[in-house]
């Protein structure tokens, strides 16, 4: 058994996963020991300037400090953080590479955060989201629904790739350049939106999600996993649950029915009334309308495509893929 921890830096949030890695005959495993998430916004303002603003590497700074506390009190080996849609977008990357393995090598020498490609950004968040699943269910099509980008993974069943009948092998994936920050801010400028700029942002999702089906044969896919918050959140408002339980929200379904109704009611608010659902995290208050956005046009097309009904919520993730990636 070791114990490590994985970090992902996103667009909108930088969350934590310290576990214990269990491996036996069967392969490995992970036991929780914390499970943390911070919203940060780093990604704010660059899909306008191309660049970090100095508030949003602050915001991650204090945040990664925390973590790295954390992972001195609970005596972790072995740290990988990865960074993602903003930070493979951003000119000034090498200033927050500065400051990660500044905060990082403190509480695990050589520690240094990196970069990944939206293709390993896939195959982590499908490793992490499936592992819970019956492979009966596959091909499973996964969907990371971040604040920069939206991944789209196929992967499994043994029929169709030629490997054993895990359900878990990526056949195919693709990165879009579309999610609940960068569609905000590109397109949803009133409080509420206005229907000319959710046509817009449909627009433009349609864009993105026209590319990643290109790559992405989702026709085969038999379940639609979603992962990440604006999922989870869309899931706990559709079980109208008074406030965020983690617990309830892993594995539930949500037929497309409930989930449209649930999209077009965020669309429809404006940020104070979306701040006082009880299971919306003050993060996500202002940004969750635009992935409300990609998640309609996600079930539109994949009822068309796949003949699929519903919506399989995961509570676990790229963060769990990380961890599970560490040798």
């Amino acid at each position: 058994m070791t114990r490590v921890a994985a970090i992902d830096c996103g667009t909108n949030s930088i969350r934590l996963l310290i576990a214990d890695v269990v491996r036996d005959d069967s392969g490995a495993r992970l036991s929780d020991v914390h499970r943390e998430m911070r919203i940060v916004r780093l990604g704010e303002g660059v899909d306008a300037t191309g660049s970090f603003a100095e508030p949003a590497l602050a915001r991650t700074r204090a945040a990664l400090t925390d973590y790295a506390a954390l992972l001195q009190t609970h005596s972790v080996s072995t740290v990988r953080m990865v960074a993602t849609s903003a930070t493979r977008d951003a000119a000034n990357r090498d200033e927050f590479f500065a400051m990660t393995a500044d905060v990082l090598d403190a509480a695990v020498p050589g520690a240094v955060a990196e970069v990944i490609t939206g293709t390993e950004e896939a195959e982590l968040s499908f490793r992490g989201a499936v592992g819970e699943l019956d492979p009966a269910a596959a091909p499973f099509v996964v969907v990371d629904l971040g604040g920069g980008s939206t991944e789209v993974v196929l992967g499994g069943p043994a029929e169709l790739d030629g490997t054993a009948p895990t359900g878990t092998n990526v056949l195919a994936s693709y990165s879009a350049n579309i999610g609940c920050v960068r569609l905000t801010e590109r397109c949803l400028k009133s409080d509420p939106p206005t229907e000319a700029e959710i046509a817009d942002a449909r627009a433009v999702v349609r864009d993105g999600l026209a590319a990643a089906f290109d790559a992405v044969p989702v026709e085969q896919a038999r379940t639609w996993v979603g992962v990440a918050g604006t999922m989870t959140t869309l899931s706990a408002l559709a079980m109208n649950l008074a406030t965020y339980d983690s617990d309830a929200i892993h594995l539930a379904r949500v037929g497309f029915d409930d989930l449209q109704k649930v999209c077009g009611g965020l669309l429809a608010m404006t940020r104070r009334q979306r701040a006082a659902l009880g299971p919306m995290h003050e993060g996500r208050v202002d940004v969750i309308g635009g992935g409300a956005i990609v998640v309609e046009e996600l079930a539109r097309a994949l009822g068309e495509r796949a003949g699929i009904n519903e919506l399989v919520v995961s509570e676990h993730d790229i963060l769990d893929g990380i961890a599970l990636s560490i040798p």
